[in-house]
């Protein structure tokens, strides 16, 4: 019988490919992202020095303020916008984009184009 592969643990192990991939120097780090069922959280990473520079995510009080629900495409999109800003003020441009083994699709998508139009470069 064949068996049918766990959805999570299929994300895993692309993300795992991914981070072999690229990683995250003090010139350009890594943007993040992790959703769960009910919340999203981007970071952004230097993987070299191995901290977070910025993070945000809508469990922060200021951003679950703004939002009406927390696990939409709006929500999503607003995060990108609150990453960018705080980047940018952090004096980080240009970032390497870790989807984190998610498709570039719905909410991950919605962040990455709004961190875009918001000031970050990848």
């Amino acid at each position: 019988m064949v068996k049918k592969e766990i959805r999570s643990d299929i994300r895993r192990e692309k993300h795992r490919k991914i981070r072999n991939r690229f990683t995250g120097t003090p010139e350009r780090p890594r943007l993040a992202v992790f959703r769960s069922n009910n919340h999203m959280y981007a970071q952004i990473i230097d993987d070299v020095a191995a901290n977070t520079l910025v993070s945000a995510s809508t469990l922060d009080k200021d951003v679950k303020a703004e939002l009406e629900k927390t696990n939409d495409v709006a929500a999503a999109a607003y995060l990108g916008t609150v990453i960018a800003k705080k980047a940018l003020e952090k004096g980080i441009k240009a970032v390497v984009f870790d989807r984190g083994g998610f498709i570039y699709h719905g909410k991950v998508k919605a962040l990455a184009d709004a961190a875009r139009e918001a000031g970050l470069e990848f």
